[in-house]
């Protein structure tokens, strides 16, 4: 059943902004980085003659993390919008499916389009780095894995709670004010403790060791959804 809720959520976005601001993100920091080498390249290919891939892995990944808290409070926002914006809670909930279900259509529809976004993000680099010139048989592919999946792995808390804040609050301008601030604190974040949930995308801790952040993430995302979905089936949905 919660495969036919989520391929329902499809059906909703089909003609939605939505999937431009999937495209969107993962082309502006790839072609931000474009720009970069473009003006600096010579600099740039001295500097890192001896791995440029992993040069520009790294110079990808810094923008990585901001723009996926942007692109998931955004998202988020959006796809919990078209019940409130029509006043149609009452009717989707009407259906034969349980509110758990609805909940959850929400944040996997949420999940598997940021995940999208990883994906092309992750092309884009290899594009990028084929039309620079660097060897294509060189691609560190588990350094561009990480690079790609390891910070959304590791946001999964702030999915879930933006698919929470979205879908349980009618005025959507709390929900994206708190995205965005939480944004721009995530830039600041890396000096925190690991204790600090918006360091965690940023993959940096006291271990030395990414995947030590991506599991604390994945385990925060799933203490963040059970809350969220536990006052969504208690809520008196108008």
């Amino acid at each position: 059943m919660i495969v036919r809720v989520l391929m329902t959520e499809l059906l909703k976005i089909r003609k939605k902004l939505i999937w431009f601001l999937i495209v969107l993100g993962p082309l502006g920091v790839v072609g931000l980085q474009g720009l970069n080498y473009a003006l600096r390249y010579d600099y740039l290919m001295k500097r890192y003659a001896s791995d440029p891939w992993s040069s520009l892995l790294g110079n990808v990944s810094m923008l990585t993390v901001p723009t996926l808290f942007i692109g998931l409070t955004l998202i988020a926002s959006l796809t919990a919008g078209i019940e409130h914006q029509m006043n149609a809670w009452k009717q989707t909930l009407a259906l034969p499916v349980t509110k758990t279900q609805v909940y959850m259509g929400k944040f996997l529809l949420t999940l598997l389009l940021l995940g999208c976004s990883a994906t092309l993000l992750a092309i884009g680099t290899i594009g990028l780095g084929a039309g620079l010139g660097f060897g294509i048989g060189l691609i560190p592919y588990r350094s561009l894995l990480m690079m790609a999946y390891y910070p959304y792995l590791a946001i999964v808390p702030f999915i879930a709670l933006q698919v929470w804040l979205s879908v349980t609050m009618h005025n959507q301008a709390v929900p994206l004010m708190i995205g965005i601030a939480g944004t721009v604190f995530s830039l600041f974040s890396v000096r925190f403790g690991d204790w600090m949930p918006y360091k965690w995308p940023y993959l940096q801790n006291a271990a030395g060791n990414p995947l030590d952040s991506v599991t604390w993430g994945l385990l925060g995302g799933i203490v963040v959804l059970g809350a969220g979905l536990l006052e969504f089936i208690r809520k008196d949905v108008k």
